[in-house]
């Protein structure tokens, strides 16, 4: 027997559910073949930041704007937690103002929603941003915090019940020959078939990845318990390792100079591509991180080391109730160098999609969009 479907999506990650979602809305049957009993992956074990202030201007902008607005969609259809809170970028040195100053002057011919704040502005936006020593804060109202493991575990429910989509976990794909799918021993057929498979790109097309230059990223995470007395962050909060971290400031000229300064003082965070960031979740916690380790195979214990110095460095641009930490975690992305996303047609009617960089909350669903637009027409 030969189930069918017109489009069928491996991997209920953000990326596949993405692409369901996208693919729904212009109409098609939709099917999602997830291997776990619920999303555990990449999509799981981040901050839950949708960042746009991440993203240079341009079409990725554009792209991580509109994924933010269907985040907001759905978590309004979902019932769960999205707060629209901003970002603080918090400068202690020139060069790390002189950095947010030439990102504003780019950046407020664009948009209305950066802004260079005083010590005193940001006191009045942040409870846990340490003023002393503080030079200024970019400041950047776009930034929405969802909580990955709710976020996740909701949406399938979501796509089921407003789009019919059929997202069926426990399934694991173990061969594509188009327009075929052998799924848990089972013969499907699908019109058109996209994989998603984030960190798995071992098992279906391994020589199409491997040609293409793919790696993988570990990072490190830390998550507080629920701080008393309901006590909220704000903005989510980044010193200023940050700056040499996302795209959106490679042209800034002062980076180079703070790059250099922070291979002087802190070639530590440097080797591990530590930049060190907080967010708030609905229940509470306070989730921490993070590094960096590029690969293919890594060492499957975490570091104490690294751990330590995101929470000592954390500790010089922010005072919280609490942080005792009650979970720590890695996670693995897929990665390829040099490019923001990995798309491929090994065959007629199978695209590939993957390698959002880390960047698969800030982008998936606007990527998803556009891949279904190119593809189904």
């Amino acid at each position: 027997m030969t189930h069918s479907t017109e489009i069928a999506i491996v991997g209920a990650g953000i990326v596949g559910l993405a692409h369901a979602l996208a693919a729904a809305r212009q109409g098609h049957r939709v099917t999602v073949f997830e291997r776990s009993e619920k999303a555990v992956g990449a999509s799981i074990r981040n901050f839950g930041m949708v960042w746009p202030i991440g993203q240079p201007l341009g079409p990725l902008r554009d792209r991580a704007l509109r994924s933010r607005q269907i985040w907001l969609d759905m978590a309004h259809q979902g019932g769960f937690f999205a707060d629209p809170v901003g970002s603080l970028h918090l400068a202690y040195h020139a060069d790390e103002l002189a950095v947010i100053e030439e990102f504003v002057a780019t950046h407020q011919s664009h948009t209305d929603t950066v802004h260079c704040l005083t010590p005193g502005e940001v006191a009045a936006k942040s409870p846990a941003a340490m003023t002393e020593g503080l030079l200024g804060a970019l400041w950047s109202e776009t930034e929405v915090i969802v909580d990955p493991r709710e976020a996740l575990w909701t949406l399938p429910q979501v796509l089921a019940a407003a789009f019919d989509i059929d997202i069926q976990f426990g399934q694991t794909v173990t061969a594509i020959e188009s327009p075929h799918l052998t799924v848990n021993g089972e013969r499907w057929q699908a019109d058109h078939i996209f994989v998603c498979s984030g960190a798995d790109f071992e098992t279906l097309y391994p020589q199409i990845y491997r040609s293409s230059g793919i790696t993988k990223s570990k990072l490190q995470m830390m998550r507080t318990g629920p701080q008393a007395d309901q006590w909220r962050l704000g903005p989510a909060l980044c010193g200023g390792l940050t700056l040499t971290h996302y795209a959106a400031f490679a042209d800034c000229p002062s980076l180079g100079t703070l790059r250099q300064r922070l291979q002087r003082e802190l070639p530590f965070a440097v080797a591990w591509h530590i930049h060190v960031m907080m967010s708030q979740n609905g229940l509470g916690e306070l989730v921490l991180g993070d590094s960096h380790e590029y690969g293919l195979t890594f060492d499957p214990f975490d570091r104490a080391d690294v751990n330590q110095f995101i929470l000592d460095y954390l500790q010089r641009f922010a005072r919280v109730p609490s942080l005792t930490i009650a979970e720590t975690w890695h996670g693995i992305y897929a990665k390829l160098p040099g490019q923001t996303e990995f798309i491929a047609a090994p065959e007629t009617g199978v695209t590939l999609v993957n390698a959002l960089s880390g960047a698969g909350m800030t982008l998936a669903f606007g990527l998803a969009e556009e891949v279904i637009a190119q593809v189904l027409g």
